[in-house]
């Protein structure tokens, strides 16, 4: 079983390799990060507003490097977590 703090404190320092299921059933598997070096500049002003909110700790929001885009996913559905850079 995987814990929403210790993904994100993974997701802070590496690029990962996520395996889950989307919600309508499909299986995705997603090269994702919060290190801002992978983003865009207005990015990284995303990053910085999750501190200080109450957060849905059931749902991940990472930086999809394959996208180059902001997406979620439930902690719930995660299968399979692997570090590709960090």
């Amino acid at each position: 079983m995987f814990n929403y703090d210790n993904i994100i404190d993974q997701l802070r320092t590496s690029v990962l390799e996520v395996t889950f299921t989307k919600v309508d059933g499909e299986k995705r598997v997603m090269p994702c990060t919060l290190q801002t070096d992978y983003m865009p500049e207005l990015s990284e002003a995303k990053v910085l507003q999750v501190e200080g909110f109450s957060v849905n700790k059931s749902v991940v929001r990472a930086f999809a490097i394959d996208k180059q885009s902001w997406r979620s996913f439930r902690v719930d559905n995660v299968s399979a977590i692997e570090v590709i850079n960090g």
